[in-house]
């Protein structure tokens, strides 16, 4: 056959691969899956994803709020491997700002504003999980796939500067186009709560870095000091009720309700850490969160008794504390209010960024020196607003109501409660001024205050200053020790390895050591 011959069946076979071709490209595309979404779409899921360390999980555990005493459902071991870190959700973020952008928002919008915000906040949390991470390579998808680590130091820098951005954003939005809701925003009806939230959480992540206080580069207490003395400029929450808080309801659960109380109402018990020093305060938060060890009560005691009231050792063995926990009628221990965690769908509120933490961090830095103030009327305005959240008459002399046990045949008890003639007037609760002993105490009443909210918050002001003391022992494992870390995910290793390597050697000696010391508590 001749070449001429061959042209036309040439051309049928390179028009064929051009159909193929075309028909390939037309079938990777698919018709029920959206290539573009509006941003307000993109924020509720990313706003949904900041009540992420929910109550009542593992991290509830392992800031020794509460214990699993039933080892099929779980332990109190701290056997941290790869921690779970938020790139997914910050590609989110990105993919919501690129949105608002597209469908006609000015480059300085309500999403980009946000989106500075929830990049400090995210980044905040896996630095202070693992230590140095990629952040300014990080996120770029294909052009770097590779990213390197930046140093604790420098993502600290940056989260403070997304955090002045943002409130600045905020400040320029709301006086060019007044104060109103940003579509898809789950949490509140104003940009002004944001610019609140914004300020309360940087004061957090200044705190968060007392062990650097005299860093030049952070200016820790030029920071702190700029914003409280400057109001206007950055607008601090006002009370509970700026809280950024998850709601739950009927659809979105709170974890503890009535569908798992046959589950899990004997099978955890509230920890020592925090109840026992409930109790040690005679503070009628313990009647609230917890029910009374009915072994206590077969002593003679009555629920409104407040040494029946008892928590478990987090280190102690698994087992000594199943023993003690394996007949309801005569428990050992104490478990969480079921009239309270069990009642209904909609448990408490999640606090994520609240007022009473606030009011400690101001009280601390006062006390540390950082800035001028009454560190005793921040710590007051502390413990009270975290009574109230309870329900606690702290205003005038009241009684706390305790129903028991849980169910319709369950008996209530008044409790006589006056905060300031008798509940601060104790020596371990009215402060001791601005020394050692004062910054226990609003350590501890911030500690208390973190109960089943602010995800790793109580376990990051353990880890940074030894209050409350941590229960350590065969139960909490890692050889009697509270880890200081978590490793960084599997992934990283096979993915990114020399960067890996080369973040574990600069910072831990080469050894990836949930024990090892990042660089904040240096």
């Amino acid at each position: 056959m001749k070449i001429r011959d061959l042209l036309p069946i040439l051309s049928l076979a390179a028009l064929s691969l051009l159909a193929c071709t075309k028909n390939f490209e037309t079938f990777e595309q698919n018709p029920n899956r959206p290539v573009t979404v509006p941003p307000n779409l993109v924020l509720t899921g990313v706003m949904s994803d900041l009540n992420g360390d929910r109550p009542w999980s593992l991290i509830s555990r392992w800031n020794q709020f509460d214990n699993c005493n039933y080892n099929y459902y779980g332990d109190q071991r701290y056997d941290w491997t790869g921690a779970s870190l938020n790139y997914l959700t910050l590609k989110n973020v990105i993919k919501m700002e690129e949105e608002a952008i597209r469908v006609g928002n000015k480059e300085m919008n309500a999403y980009s504003a946000l989106g500075k915000f929830l990049r400090a906040f995210y980044f905040y949390r896996m630095t202070n999980l693992v230590g140095d991470i990629p952040m300014s390579e990080s996120l770029k998808g294909l052009e770097i796939q590779e990213p390197k680590y930046d140093s604790q130091k420098d993502v600290y820098l940056q989260i403070f500067n997304w955090l002045e951005e943002a409130n600045n954003d905020f400040a320029a939005l709301i006086a060019e186009g007044g104060d109103g809701k940003i579509e898809g925003d789950i949490y509140f009806n104003n940009k002004s709560s944001w610019r609140r939230v914004i300020n309360a959480f940087r004061l957090r992540a200044l705190i968060s870095l007392s062990k650097k206080e005299s860093d030049a580069d952070l200016k820790i207490k030029q920071q702190f000091s700029d914003i409280i003395s400057n109001p206007s400029k950055y607008p601090l929450l006002e009370s509970s009720d700026d809280d950024l808080q998850y709601i739950y309801n009927n659809i979105n659960k709170y974890p503890s309700n009535p569908d798992n109380l046959g589950f899990d109402a004997t099978r955890y018990n509230m920890s020592a850490t925090y109840l026992n020093k409930l109790v040690e305060l005679k503070d009628p938060r313990a009647f609230i969160t917890a029910e009374p060890a009915t072994a206590e009560l077969n002593k003679g005691k009555t629920p409104a008794d407040i040494t029946a009231y008892v928590g478990a050792p987090s280190g102690e063995d698994l087992a000594a504390m199943s023993s003690k926990m394996s007949d309801a009628t005569n428990a050992g221990y104490s478990v969480r209010s079921r009239s309270r965690y069990y009642a209904n769908y909609e448990g408490e509120p999640g606090r994520i960024i609240s007022y009473p933490e606030m009011a400690f961090n101001i009280a601390e830095a006062i006390n540390r020196g950082w800035i001028t103030g009454d560190a005793e009327s921040w710590y007051k305005k502390g413990v009270k607003e975290g009574l109230k959240f309870y329900g606690v008459p702290v205003d005038a002399a009241g009684s706390v109501t305790k129903i028991y046990p849980y169910g319709s045949n369950g008996q209530t008890y008044s409790i006589p409660f006056d905060f300031e003639n008798s509940y601060y007037q104790q020596a371990s609760v009215k402060y001791a001024g601005n020394n050692v002993q004062g910054l226990t105490q609003i350590l501890t009443q911030k500690y208390l205050s973190f109960f089943q909210n602010s995800g790793w918050e109580a376990y990051f002001n353990y880890r940074r200053t030894g209050i409350p003391e941590f229960s350590v022992g065969t139960g909490t494992g890692n050889s009697g020790r509270i880890p200081l870390r978590f490793q960084y995910p599997s992934n990283e290793q096979t993915i990114n390895k020399a960067n890996w390597t080369s973040a574990v050697q600069s910072q831990f000696g080469g050894a990836d050591d949930i024990n090892a010391q990042m660089w904040l508590l240096k």
